[in-house]
């Protein structure tokens, strides 16, 4: 089993609970639903989840991914890979969610549109319940997303398991996916643009561009955000971290490069382009 998090890391440290319980709790929840359909991100919450519907439970699990601006590129490949790896049944989708005005005008309740347009295009694919990877430690944030599941009947497998963040990191080492038990909190790009800025493709390609150049500058598991706001890029490095200057150098440079106006770099703070007025 990993070891826990380190302050800073984005991760939920790791719970020393042992994992075959809450597994075989999450199993019968599973059990319950019969045949599901899992909306699978690419992040370790919804990819274990389609690891242990797939591999323990008694019904069949189909998978469904959508290919986004939003979505980064890596994810896409992670999923794919564990489908390959695993045997899933895997779909993947286009949601839409560009083609929504109310979506790219990132409002602040930007996510309902999002998750909208995410159900209702898997709904369109299967008659099978819609399972997230919503857990609960969820619950406690401003989710406009879950709005938009319960209008829809989606179901949250972990949360009627009482399972939560740091039981998900558990369950993905037991397992050896260490992939996703190294894997820090990762939010869709549309996150790292301040709320009321438009939501713009061009936008997310640069701020995926910035944040996979300054990954290897920083230690493994160490957030790194480009937040795109009013006065101009911002990157964010680690939470108790003093950001490497090296990180700095690099993204004033890419700024250049791009036409755009570097404004600084600050410690990571989580969802601080998410502003509720």
């Amino acid at each position: 089993m990993p070891d826990a998090a380190s302050p800073g890391s984005g991760r939920a440290p790791v719970s020393f609970v042992p994992p075959i319980p809450v597994r075989d709790r999450l199993v019968a929840v599973l059990d319950g639903f019969g045949e599901i359909a899992v909306a699978v991100s690419g992040g370790v919450d919804s990819m274990t989840l389609a690891y242990v519907a797939h591999r323990f439970g008694r019904a069949a699990a189909t998978m469904f991914h959508a290919v986004s601006p939003a979505v980064p590129a890596e994810a896409t490949a992670r999923v794919e890979a564990h489908a390959r790896r695993h045997g899933w049944d895997l779909h993947l989708i286009d949601a839409g969610e560009f083609a929504d005005a109310d979506y790219l005008r990132n409002p602040v309740d930007r996510c309902y549109y999002c998750k909208s347009n995410l159900y209702n295009r898997i709904r369109r694919g299967t008659a099978r319940v819609i399972a997230s990877g919503t857990n609960l430690d969820d619950l406690g944030d401003f989710r406009p997303g879950l709005h938009a599941a319960a209008e829809r009947g989606v179901v949250h497998p972990f949360v009627e398991a009482g399972i939560t963040k740091a039981d998900i990191y558990a369950l993905a080492g037991a397992y050896g996916l260490d992939d996703l038990a190294a894997l820090p909190a990762q939010p869709c790009l549309s996150s790292r643009i301040e709320t009321g800025i438009a939501v713009a493709a061009e936008d997310l390609r640069f701020v995926e561009t910035v944040e996979n150049r300054l990954a290897g500058l920083v230690a493994p598991g160490t957030p790194v955000r480009c937040r795109v706001t009013a006065a101009g890029i911002v990157v964010e490095v680690g939470k108790d971290d003093v950001p490497p200057a090296e990180a700095g150098i690099a993204a004033a440079a890419l700024c250049s490069e791009a036409g755009r106006q570097f404004a600084g770099i600050r410690p990571y703070r989580r969802g601080s382009a998410f502003l509720r007025t």
